[in-house]
């Protein structure tokens, strides 16, 4: 017998005469297995994001380092410059 969501009724004081029926453990089982793969794929999308959240990370290093070289190299008086002056 099913409770109020779906899931079966366990009763927490079960008898040792008493007995869960094999379509309750079935019931349970596929449950289980399905909140396992649940679990399996978010552990996945996490991974995913977690290596694209690297990338992303070492991607901007990249540029932060780029871009300072830029500002070092604009900013540094060049040969021609102190030739002139």
């Amino acid at each position: 017998m099913s409770g109020p969501n779906g899931e079966p009724s366990v009763t927490a004081g079960l008898e040792e005469e008493e007995v869960m029926p094999e379509e309750e453990y079935a019931a349970l089982n596929l449950m289980l297995d399905q909140i396992n793969s649940c679990l399996d794929n978010l552990e996945e999308k996490n991974d995913t994001l977690n290596a694209k959240l690297h990338e992303l990370l070492e991607s901007n290093r990249q540029v932060r380092m780029e871009f300072r070289q830029q500002q070092i190299d604009a900013t540094a008086p060049t040969d021609s410059q102190d030739r002139s002056t």
